[in-house]
């Protein structure tokens, strides 16, 4: 079987982009970048691969993919590996099932609260939203994360997994930023979040691991990131 011809469609500073690179990367695929800039309208050629103008975009053999969960989960099924076992076996169904819920989990009870301490007006109310933050993943995230492992499972990514899977394909590239925005240096969440999160000895455990991982980070540039998110919300 030949190698598949990959675009992606991307802007490295992006946490959505971020995640097709996380899924390119650990499964070994070549392919071309096309840098799209995100602080400019978009050229019009662009607008003919994703009319609506968001990275990434993925052309896999000529065919166009948008939008970052479903990109990284095409990449995931059509290239069967540690991140996502085949999906006609029952436990790659069932991971497929557990990964879903755990994204989920994050999308709809996490993510709302992540931009509410940049837009505090005062360091106090950035306090109370990061505490709000980190209880969420406390509560919804991190009893997930470990939850339905296999007996004698004992690595650090989800399920117990000595490898990376698409849990940390899909929130890697958060996970990273949550790490730089609390630092003093930036203080974008207040700084008591990383001792806040710390205290789930499971979800430390996983952070860690994932934010540390090659594939993860290949493209992190965090001082890039910093600067970029500085600018859109001035602390006030």
């Amino acid at each position: 079987m030949s190698a598949p011809k990959i675009i992606l469609y991307t802007n490295r500073r992006c946490p959505y982009a971020q995640r097709a690179h996380v899924a390119l990367q650990e499964l070994g695929l070549d392919f071309e970048e096309v840098t799209i800039d995100l602080d400019t309208p978009r050229e019009p050629w662009y607008l003919e691969v994703n009319p609506r103008g968001l990275v990434p975009s993925l052309s896999y053999n000529g065919a166009i993919i948008t939008e970052s969960a479903i990109v990284s989960q095409f990449l995931a099924d059509a290239h069967p590996s540690h991140l996502l076992p085949a999906s006609n076996t029952p436990a790659g169904a069932l991971q497929r099932a557990r990964i879903s819920f755990f994204y989920e989990a994050y999308n709809s009870k996490v993510a709302p609260l992540y931009f509410v301490p940049f837009r505090a007006a005062t360091p106090e109310d950035r306090k109370t939203a990061t505490i709000a933050f980190a209880t969420a993943i406390k509560k919804e995230i991190a009893p997930l994360i470990y939850a339905h492992a296999e007996p004698g499972a004992t690595g650090p990514f989800f399920g117990g997994s000595e490898k990376l899977t698409l849990a940390e394909v899909l929130l890697g590239s958060f996970v990273l930023r949550i790490h730089t925005l609390a630092k003093e240096e930036y203080a974008l969440f207040d700084p008591s979040l990383t001792a806040l999160l710390d205290e789930d000895k499971n979800f430390a455990r996983w952070a860690k691991a994932t934010r540390e991982n090659e594939s993860v980070k290949a493209i992190y540039d965090e001082e890039a990131v910093a600067e970029r998110q500085l600018k859109k919300f001035p602390k006030k």
